[in-house]
């Protein structure tokens, strides 16, 4: 179950988010498709020429800007979030993080707070990391090979003040992303709801394993088993071995099922068992 600590907010988020449509509380958001499949890196790889992660014949490698280092964590999961939803209802690759620092981290979850360890700091590093870092999707099996080869960003201005981060800055902060990255992130993206990232926030498994859910049963017409073996692979390569994998990924689970207690799932030994349900929130018509 989850945390004694996290109980009491994640069961009040838990009636928020029951309670009201997605919709109607305006947390509509959504994920890039390629980085539901496979993920981030949960903790830090350290001075790592590249990262990447397996998801059957799909193969994301993600590659440092120079003396940046690999983004990690939840705050580059967050952000991609608002990044995508942002490109998604703008159709725009330039998007303006807004008016300041604190703003901007209300609308992915955050409270700010300063110092070495505080929410600021840690947030400016990883949007540093994630803004300077390249990206190549690769698609290989028997038949074909495909990579794409990306940039998240062409330009960013961060104009905040960690000091001051109520204080509006006198110029836009602003991110623009790569041409690649824009329509990756913009075609066919995952819906979800922000508010159950913004409960999840302290696990970047969670937050990987709740998107990666609402993605996979949004196509699923059966049963299906996944051993935890494979989803290792694709979420896991931070943990010392498959059965603290396993038995974390459960202890995620028993938080998501408190927000979507629709999903049906089960966790006999060595795999992780679906069953059909509707998504979390429903596709889109296009």
């Amino acid at each position: 179950m989850a945390g004694k600590k996290q109980l009491p907010q994640l069961l009040e988020s838990t009636l928020l988010i029951r309670g009201i449509d997605v919709r109607d509380a305006d947390e509509l958001a959504f994920m890039a498709r390629m980085l539901v499949q496979a993920t981030l890196p949960h903790s830090d790889p350290g001075a790592v020429s590249e990262f990447g992660r397996t998801n059957g014949s799909f193969r994301l490698v993600i590659q440092p800007g120079a003396g940046l280092g690999i983004p990690y964590g939840s705050y580059p999961r967050l952000v991609l979030a608002w990044l995508t939803t942002e490109a998604v209802r703008t159709k725009s690759r330039r998007l303006v993080l807004g008016d300041s620092l604190s703003a901007f981290m209300g609308e992915i979850g955050l409270v700010p707070t300063g110092g070495r360890w505080g929410t600021i700091t840690r947030l400016r590093e990883q949007m540093k990391r994630l803004f300077s870092a390249r990206i190549a999707a690769i698609y290989d099996d028997q038949d074909a090979f495909r990579m794409r080869s990306m940039e998240v960003a062409s330009d960013i201005d961060l104009w905040w003040s960690p000091k001051r981060p109520d204080q509006a800055a006198i110029f836009e902060s602003v991110v623009v992303l790569g041409e690649r990255f824009f329509k990756s992130v913009v075609e066919r993206p995952v819906p979800i709801d922000m508010r159950v990232l913004k409960a999840l926030k302290r696990s970047p498994l969670g937050l990987d394993l709740y998107t990666w859910l609402t993605y996979r049963v949004s196509y699923m017409r059966q049963t299906t088993a996944i051993s935890w073996t494979d989803l290792h692979l694709q979420f896991g390569a931070d943990y010392a071995d498959v059965k603290n994998f396993a038995r974390n990924c459960r202890r995620e689970l028993s938080k998501i099922g408190l927000v979507w207690p629709e999903l049906r799932y089960e966790t006999p030994r060595g795999r992780l068992v679906l069953h059909p349900t509707s998504p979390h929130v429903p596709k889109l018509p296009r």
